[in-house]
């Protein structure tokens, strides 16, 4: 029996896609079975931060309308064969499926794969609920803005009221400097606020531009990645493994900052 998983907000723009590809590689790269759901009908990305775009041929909506089989709509990642995507129809509106649809679409799945994560649309309209109603568990992704943890909290109350009690914490695009200048929210105001357990960290940087226009997951070159090495240790704490959190503060000051390849050439997790 798979795990369920929904990567959610409530804001745009935080990094929930960006999270459900390098988490998926990541759990792939530990063993495990992964599919993907690009739950975004209409407005679909989850392929391109992955480099699939040019093999979607069939989606979610022919499984459904019994155009294909749901073998033939799954992409397989040729890097890592233990993670398929089910890509989301971009000519269509998010009106296209329901709650019961998207149950269906993991029913399908759930006895063949570790785990299913599902990346969730932006807002809390019918997109939102379609993406959570399969789910049994949420990961809520914020990035330390106040804006974006207010959103965060509204989230966390309508996936409690849908009977999702497992819900786990994704702080991204957090700036140590920043933080220790008081200018950005700290990992520690993002917790007391949202009082649910943090899963991890991602730290600002410029590689993940990069990595999301090459459609190759930061975890994919980890050792070279501050950000990929922190979704790694995420992907491994979601595992139940135990796993310390980064000192981002020490990465990020200046000589360390300048050698950061060599020190995480030679981390280990």
């Amino acid at each position: 029996m798979s795990r369920t998983i929904v990567i959610t907000s409530g804001k745009g723009g935080v990094g929930k896609t960006t999270a459900t590809a390098n988490l998926g590689m990541a759990l792939a790269q530990l063993g495990y079975q992964v599919a993907l759901i690009d739950a975004d009908i209409g407005l679909r990305n989850l392929d391109l931060l992955l480099g699939l775009e040019n093999r979607v041929i069939y989606t979610a909506l022919e499984v459904l309308s019994g155009e294909c089989r749901l073998e033939q709509a799954l992409i397989r990642d040729k890097r890592q064969p233990g993670l398929v995507l089910l890509p989301a129809a971009q000519n269509r509106n998010k009106d296209s499926i329901d709650s019961d649809q998207m149950q269906y679409l993991v029913t399908l799945m759930n006895q063949q794969y570790d785990y299913i994560l599902i990346d969730c649309p932006a807002g809390i309209e019918s997109g939102f609920h379609n993406a959570i109603a399969p789910a049994d568990e949420a990961i809520v992704v914020t990035t330390p803005e106040i804006a974006a943890v207010r959103d965060a909290d509204r989230v966390i109350g309508l996936l409690e009221a849908n009977n999702i009690k497992r819900i786990s914490l994704l702080i991204n695009r957090l700036r140590p400097q920043m933080v220790k200048d008081n200018d950005m929210m700290s990992v520690a105001d993002v917790k007391e606020i949202l009082a649910i357990p943090l899963v991890g960290v991602i730290p600002e940087d410029e590689c993940v531009i990069v990595s999301t226009n090459r459609g190759e997951p930061l975890v994919l070159e980890n050792k070279l990645s501050l950000p990929g090495l922190a979704f790694e240790h995420t992907a491994c704490r979601l595992d139940g493994q135990d796993v310390e959190f980064l000192d981002l503060q020490l990465y990020s000051k200046g000589p360390l900052k300048r050698l950061r390849r060599f020190f995480l050439g030679s981390f280990t997790t």
